[in-house]
């Protein structure tokens, strides 16, 4: 990381910078600083709050980007809740072990990595959810909660939107795995979400229902149940025409990609993606009776 050590007692600033760069960091180190100078980017800013209150802000509003811990010698308003207010993450107090101030470090730069991670990962699913249409179907929030479905993902949507609405975390556990009694038995406070329910065999579905009595549990199902004693929500999209375990026909492959992708591709690129050429795709339409979409 790039840190910029910002500090009037020398000293402690050295001891400081000698420390960081055993860390493997690359450090700068400025006494009286000049914002003017300050052209450098930082990863890492400590800021001593002995510099003048109107400069500390300065610095702080130039570094939005970078994580700024304060160094501060005692607590009030102006060395501490004003710069955390304008945008400095924390403070420590001198003098202080060194440790101490790694550890914040370490600490603030996982946060903001998290966050990143956090932010990236919540735009992939805005865009995997983005033609998932499931207007009409909301979950309610009595758990236990069946859904029976042809569509995964439409499932996955409902469950996510469900889970953002109670502010509450999720865990995916796939039930054909070979470890789903395992990971069900971890501590978790949060929904958990059990797909492939279909997998199992009827024991193991009977055992499974009496253990999730009391929990806050979604199982999906893409066949459909009998004996489902708790809350089951049916949604079946209709251009979704297989189940799981069925083998298609050629025809209702054709016409499930036809349905899925004619809206995504135009007729030229689709047809190069089914091996047919567009006359054939023409015709698959009129035979199947395929409406195309404009």
């Amino acid at each position: 990381m790039n840190i910029l050590i910002i500090e009037s007692e020398i000293y402690l600033a050295q001891k400081v910078v000698s420390r960081l760069l055993d860390d493997g960091h690359n450090c700068d180190f400025v006494e009286s600083p000049n914002i003017d100078n300050l052209t450098k980017d930082y990863d890492i800013i400590l800021l001593s709050t002995s510099l003048p209150g109107a400069l500390c802000k300065t610095i702080i509003r130039r570094y939005s980007d970078s994580i700024i811990l304060l160094l501060v010698s005692y607590i009030s308003d102006e060395t501490v809740t004003d710069p955390i207010k304008e945008g400095a993450k924390d403070y420590i107090m001198k003098p202080f072990i060194m440790d101490e101030l790694v550890r914040k470090i370490y600490h603030y730069r996982e946060c903001k990595s998290l966050r990143k991670e956090l932010q990236t990962l919540r735009e992939y699913l805005d865009f995997q959810f983005s033609d998932v249409d499931t207007s009409g179907c909301i979950l309610p929030t009595t758990f236990p909660i069946l859904i029976e479905t042809n569509s995964q993902i439409s499932a996955d949507k409902l469950s996510f939107e469900l889970s953002r609405k109670l502010n509450l975390p999720m865990r995916f556990i796939s039930l054909s795995s070979d470890y789903w009694q395992k990971q069900l038995n971890e501590k978790f406070s949060g929904i958990l979400y059990l797909t492939d329910f279909h997998s199992l065999k009827k024991s193991a579905k009977e055992n499974l229902i009496k253990y999730i009595e009391d929990k806050k549990c979604i199982l999906v199902s893409l066949e459909k149940e009998e004996d489902f004693p708790y809350t089951r929500v049916e949604f079946q999209k209709n251009d979704m025409m297989v189940m799981s375990n069925n083998i298609m026909t050629i025809n209702d492959y054709v016409k499930m990609m036809v349905l899925s992708y004619q809206s995504k591709y135009p007729d030229t690129e689709l047809s190069k993606k089914l091996g047919i050429s567009r006359k054939s795709l023409w015709e698959k339409r009129k035979k199947l009776g395929i409406e195309k979409k404009k």
